[in-house]
């Protein structure tokens, strides 16, 4: 029986190392493609770079298309939580609104009566307190949050106490999630559908003194989506200190002011070509419905209960 043990053993060793070996060298694959990606850049303002690449099945072995607004925290360039406490707009009109240079969704909201579902604070007042389940617990986009003091962001991990984000300092705070990289590292994150399947998605890093703005389109042949282990790689690739999820889906948006088609400069997965068809029905799931039946154009825009806007001032 020891030789035959032995021999198992073994043999589980070499199939551990092919497929470790197999992962690391897929994973130095897309690292690289990230990091020696053709980027198309457009400076928007002084200190402010919109970057976007469309990746040919070169990211995750799929069709990737990413949208970064890098902007430098220097004088005169601020960040800001723009928020309805019922009403839903979207994005671009949260921008317009508020003179701003740049827009991206931000946290998850109430798609029938409107309202953030998370904590939300403007101007040092709280317009929408977090909504905590019947089970008393906190969902997982409920345990961290974007804080904004002054012309500082951060990105702060909940404390495990009941009335945390009341006691953030910061003039806007934006409850969010979940936590993607803290300090550099990976956050574990559980294994529920909505953090592996892959989806459109929004997100906030910090990368020293720069805040990076990103969307990932998806429902589309050109655009796969994400997992949010994939997210986090490619925070993680892009050299980001912290990284947060924001509301994704169909509400993930980026407006710039100025921009051609409205401003919108990502590609929002709500302009279904089966709205135009006679099998559609009002209240179908847009969110499932197949990819081939969402338009690869800058309409479709979703309204949203808030946003984070860019000043310059």
């Amino acid at each position: 029986m020891k030789p035959v043990y032995k021999m198992h053993m073994k043999t589980f060793v070499i199939l551990l190392l092919v497929f470790g070996t197999s992962q690391y060298s897929h994973a130095q694959t897309d690292s690289l493609a990230v990091v020696k990606a053709n980027w198309e850049t457009k400076k928007i303002a002084r200190g402010i770079t919109l970057k976007q690449h469309w990746f040919d099945h070169s990211l995750f072995g799929s069709n990737q298309n990413i949208s970064i607004l890098e902007i430098k925290m220097r004088h005169g360039i601020k960040l800001d939580v723009a928020a309805e406490p019922k009403v839903l707009k979207p994005a671009s009109e949260f921008g317009s609104a508020e003179n701003a240079v740049a827009a991206i969704n931000g946290t998850f909201f109430n798609m029938k009566n409107g309202g953030s579902e998370d904590y939300i604070r403007l101007d040092g007042q709280a317009l929408n307190e977090t909504h905590i389940g019947k089970n008393g617990k906190r969902s997982f986009h409920q345990r961290s949050a974007i804080v904004i003091d002054g012309r500082k962001v951060s990105i702060q991990a909940w404390d495990g106490s009941e009335d945390w984000e009341s006691k953030l300092k910061g003039e806007d705070v934006m409850v969010t999630g979940p936590l993607l990289l803290d300090d550099e590292n990976r956050v574990l994150l559980d294994s529920i559908s909505f953090n592996t399947a892959r989806h459109p998605r929004t997100a906030l890093a910090i990368k020293g003194n720069k805040v990076l703005l990103i969307t990932v389109d998806g429902r589309n042949d050109r655009a796969a989506g994400m997992s949010l282990y994939e997210l986090a790689s490619v925070l993680k690739w892009l050299k980001a200190d912290d990284g947060i999820n924001l509301d994704g889906g169909g509400s993930t948006t980026m407006w710039v002011n100025g921009m051609e088609d409205g401003g919108v400069v990502n590609h929002p997965s709500d302009n279904k070509k089966m709205m135009k068809s006679p099998d559609y029905k009002p209240g179908m799931d847009l969110d499932r419905l197949a990819a081939d039946t969402t338009r690869w154009d800058h309409g479709g825009e979703r309204k949203v209960a808030n946003v984070i806007v860019v000043r310059k001032r």
